[in-house]
C-alpha cells in the first residue's frame, strides 16, 4: 500500500461508517489537529498512531491492511454487535468487552 493509499483508507473508513473526523480523533485519542493535517497534507501516519486509529475504529493493523475484509461469515445480529461497538467510546468499549466477558462466564 503506497503512503497516500494509507491516507484514502482512513478517510474510506471514515465515510463507510459516516463518522466525521473529528470523531475519528476522539475515538483513536489523537489530537485533532495531527489528524487533520495527515489527511489533509498527505502525511503518512507513524505505526504508533495508525495504531491509534486503528484501534479507535475497532479494527486491527492487520485488517486495515487487508485487500478487504470480508463479514460474509457474520450473522446479521453479529454485524449488528459490531456496528454497535464501533459506535461508542474508547471507555465504554472496554465495558462493553467486560460486561460481554462476564456473560459468558455466566451458565
Amino acid at each position: 500500500m503506497r503512503d497516500c493509499d494509507v491516507i484514502e483508507h482512513i478517510k474510506d473508513l471514515c465515510k463507510e461508517r459516516g463518522w466525521s473526523y473529528y470523531r475519528l480523533a476522539v475515538q483513536a485519542q489523537i489530537p485533532y489537529s495531527t489528524l487533520n493535517n495527515m489527511l489533509h497534507r498527505d502525511n503518512i501516519p507513524t505505526i504508533p498512531t495508525l495504531q491509534k486509529i486503528c484501534d479507535g475504529m475497532g479494527i486491527t493493523l492487520s485488517d486495515f491492511f487487508a485487500d478487504s475484509v470480508s463479514e460474509a461469515h457474520l450473522t446479521q445480529s453479529q454485524r449488528e454487535v459490531l456496528e454497535l461497538y464501533s459506535g461508542l467510546q474508547q471507555n465504554d468499549k472496554k465495558l462493553l468487552i467486560a460486561y460481554a466477558k462476564g456473560l459468558n462466564h455466566v451458565k
